[in-house]
Formats: C-alpha cells, structure tokens, sequence
C-alpha cells in the first residue's frame, strides 16, 4: 500500500471502530444490528494482528523465508478451505431449496475456481499496471492482488455465517460463539495473507493494513445476513463453496508452487503439512 494512503485508511479504521463502540453502547438488548455489526467488525480487525509476527521476523527475510512463508500460507490457506466444505455440509437443508448443501458447495467450488483463474488471465494482461496505484511500488502486483482479491471474497461467506448466526432460532449466544471462533481463526489468516505480501516486498504496516481491509465486508455481510436471514442461508452453502475453491486454488497452483521451486519438495511438504494441521487442530478446538 502507498505510503500516501497507510495514514488515511488507518484513520478510517480507527474513527469506524470508534462509531462502532459508540453504537453500540447505545443499543438496547443483546441481539440488534449495532451488535452484529461489532462483533463483525472485531473480526475483520483481529486479521491485522496476524501481521505482527510478520513484522518480528522481517529482518531475517531471505528467499528461502519467502519460500517457507509461501508454504505456511499455502498451508493454513488448505486447512481454512476444508474447514469451510465441512462447515457447509453441516448446514441442515433449507425447505423449498433448490439444491443441496453438497451441491451448493461444488457449485460453489467450481465458481471460485473459475473466478480465480480469470483474476489470473486479467491480472496478467495487466502487467506493470497491475498494482493500480494501491500497492508498493517494485512488489509482484499479480500474486500479491491475487492474494488480497481472494482472501476478501472469502470474508464474505464469513460475514454471512456470522449474521445468520446471530438470526437463528439460538439467538446471540450462538452468534458471540462463531464471532469468537472467526475472530481468533482470522489471525492465522492474517498472518497468511501478511506473510506473502511481506515477501513480494510489501511494508509490514501496509500488509497489516491490507490484511484487515480482505475482512471488512465481514461485518457488511454479516449485517446484511441478519436482515435476511432466510435469503442468506439458502445461499450460504454456495459461498462457502465458492471461498474454497478459490482458496485451494491459489494454496496449491500459486503458493506451495513457489515454495517448491525455492525451497524444494521435502521442505514445502514438511512445512505446509506442519502449519495445515496447526490449522486444522485450533479450529476443531475453537468449535468442539
């Protein structure tokens, strides 16, 4: 991200989360959009943090770094992904549907892949003009973009689950529980989304500032879900579908690619393994 551009959005962040706090002081109960849209906006914000152990370890960036960090993002990036399939195949059949959650979900999986792919085709016809004026001068604009493009589509099926939460028959206390899970799930992918930008040759500040906007439309859509609750769950199998398959996608054709050619088989296998399980045992702990 420029740097003429780091302190305005810092500020939007900063005065948003204000308002936030002050709406929701004033709102009345537990249950109301002004909560809804709090406990969103925590979410997006928790992202940031996973930038932090990024900017720790930037001083001993080198291209095998760059190649092992592309392996622990590529990784998490795997785990995130099943989770979201497995999380759409629990999803109860909505009445008067007209397909499956399983159907929903390949549907959505086979959307996401070609989203990704013609990202990619429209990416590279871009070339040198691909950062469009957003992204640090002399980065790898394409895998970077890539990167920011997807993990902010995957927010959006996140933002539905959290607002069809708190719309469902369980009321606030089921919403608060998935908030907090996403919450603490989304450091770890903050610190994916962070990690790949840092090695293209984005500053910490600014990777920290791009892994917190791939999450704003949580609270959006997490708004939007709790309005139209019904609307949004017939959908919701199709979204996280959708996340998926673009995440894989990228995890396995951009970034464990790369961490092969750098650092070869056994290394990217041990390290994405490593992190995948990691991964894949916090979110099983968050959820039991």
């Amino acid at each position: 991200m420029p740097r003429d551009l780091r302190l305005p959005v810092t500020i939007f962040l900063t005065v948003s989360s204000l308002i936030s706090i002050r709406l929701l002081y004033l709102a009345e109960g537990s249950r109301s959009l002004a909560h809804v849209w709090w406990y969103g906006w925590v979410t997006a914000l928790s992202t940031g943090l996973g930038a932090l152990p990024v900017g720790l370890a930037k001083g001993a960036m080198s291209t095998k770094w760059t190649g092992l960090s592309n392996a622990v993002a590529a990784g998490m990036m795997t785990a995130a992904s099943a989770a979201l399939v497995e999380e759409s195949l629990m999803l109860d059949a909505v009445d008067n549907a007209v397909m499956t959650p399983l159907q929903g979900v390949i549907l959505g999986a086979v959307l996401g892949v070609v989203f990704v792919a013609a990202s990619q085709y429209l990416l590279s016809e871009a070339g040198e003009n691909a950062h469009m004026c957003i992204l640090d001068e002399g980065i790898d604009a394409r895998r970077a973009l890539l990167i920011v493009l997807v993990m902010t589509v995957h927010s959006f099926s996140e933002g539905i689950g959290i607002g069809a939460s708190f719309g469902g028959k369980s009321g606030a206390e089921l919403g608060m529980l998935v908030t907090t899970t996403l919450a603490v799930h989304n450091v770890p992918e903050g610190f994916a989304v962070s990690s790949v930008l840092v090695s293209k040759g984005m500053s910490v500040w600014g990777a920290a500032l791009w892994s917190t906007i791939t999450s704003i439309p949580q609270p959006i859509m997490a708004v939007a879900a709790y309005s139209c609750v019904d609307a949004f769950v017939m959908i919701q199998p199709i979204g996280l579908g959708f996340a998926a398959g673009a995440m894989l996608w990228v995890a396995w054709l951009e970034l464990f690619v790369e961490s092969y050619e750098v650092c070869g088989l056994l290394s990217t296998a041990s390290v994405g393994v490593t992190s995948a399980s990691l991964m894949s045992v916090c979110h099983a702990y968050l959820i039991a």
